[in-house]
């Protein structure tokens, strides 16, 4: 990797990217604070008439289909396609894609729209939008197709986004590269918003870094690793001490404790 992890955190932080969003209300707060704890500088707007200038000064979009309706697909579509025009990258959550057909038909028809930059989603959703199958719940991933490797490649190579499926093994992959990474704590699955929180984060890398398997994969790393450090020293009693001390991590994550943790393997397809 030819800027490592460590030093993509400290330009996130220097540069300090403005990450405009679209997402769900459940957990709206929660990626606007770890925006913010992860050195970005978060929005959010669906506003059709407040986008188009919105957008032309952000250095990143995040639209997170996780209570969607047809007013903010509309809104989504805007944002992408004057992201598009501004040369802004977009990242897409296809929450809960597979779960019903009006998900998983909107998640294709924002694809179909606009020139997305990452998809990340978990396993289940990304094997479904990949073709090859996988079970999802609500908005959680019940069971993912075997094969998440391929299954990134192939949807990477399909879309010409980065694709990021997350799970307790996370991938990553322009359709060339895959990054494997196995960094994490099994708290994030006590706390609703976790995945959104990820996605907020590798807007944060994308807008101050550039879109590669390199800086969505530092941005999943980080958050991952914060989710380890967090839960050290035995001050976290459950759900509700792990998410406070989530942010804090993430905001005072060092360079040693990247370098230290991280747990990334990069392959060719």
């Amino acid at each position: 990797m030819a800027i490592s992890v460590a030093d993509m955190m400290e330009e996130v932080r220097r540069k300090r990217p403005l990450v405009h969003h679209i997402t769900n209300y459940v957990t709206v707060n929660d990626c606007a604070n770890v925006c913010i704890c992860a050195g970005g500088s978060p929005v959010m707007t669906d506003e059709a008439k407040d986008l188009p200038e919105m957008v032309a000064l952000s250095s990143a979009v995040v639209l997170n289909i996780g209570t969607l309706n047809e007013r903010t697909v509309e809104s989504m579509t805007i944002a992408g396609r004057e992201a598009n025009r501004n040369d802004v990258p977009v990242v897409l959550d296809p929450v809960g894609a597979g779960a019903t057909s009006y998900r998983t038909s909107a998640a294709r028809l924002l694809l179909d729209r606009v020139e997305v930059s990452v998809i990340k989603g978990n396993s289940g959703e990304i094997g479904v939008l990949a073709g090859i199958g996988g079970k999802v719940r609500g908005v959680d991933s019940v069971s993912g197709s075997d094969g998440m490797e391929a299954a990134v490649s192939a949807l990477a190579e399909r879309t010409g986004a980065v694709v990021a499926a997350t799970g307790k093994t996370d991938y990553v992959s322009d359709g060339m590269t895959v990054s494997v990474m196995d960094n994490g704590s099994d708290m994030l699955e006590t706390v609703s918003g976790t995945g959104c929180m990820v996605s907020s984060v590798i807007g944060c890398y994308v807008g101050a870094c550039g879109t590669s398997v390199e800086s969505v994969s530092a941005a999943i790393s980080v958050f991952n690793i914060a989710a380890e450090k967090a839960v050290e020293g035995g001050k976290v009693f459950g759900p509700g001490s792990f998410k406070t001390k989530l942010l804090d991590s993430v905001y005072g994550l060092t360079k040693d404790d990247v370098d230290g943790s991280i747990r990334m393997e990069l392959r060719k397809v």
